[in-house]
């Protein structure tokens, strides 16, 4: 299970402009990207929820329901970083003086 990615060509963003100066975004998609993956993180953990339900009723395999716990870890640091850097990018705006 992985987080959908697709939106991010949609945001004008290719790999070459990530490092290079800033391109103009459109808000509206760029909140539906967040909205997304925030939504699939959801989805991913819950569905490790259930499996590890599963696994512990015995009607999952202790493979399946590592893996699955590991994709909603996995997903969890990535929105963990996202928080990070969305913090760190509100923190440099607020010292900019005007």
């Amino acid at each position: 299970m992985q987080f959908d990615v697709s939106h991010i060509s949609r945001l004008g963003v290719s790999g070459s402009q990530v490092r290079g100066p800033a391109a103009p975004v459109d808000q509206e998609l760029f909140s539906a990207m967040l909205k997304d993956a925030a939504a699939d993180a959801i989805g991913i953990v819950k569905g490790a929820e259930k499996m590890a339900i599963s696994g512990l009723l015995g009607n999952a395999s202790i493979n399946d329901v590592v893996h699955n716990v590991m994709a909603a870890e996995r997903s969890f640091h990535t929105i963990l970083a996202i928080r990070d850097k969305a913090v760190s990018a509100y923190q440099e705006i607020s010292r900019l003086q005007i």
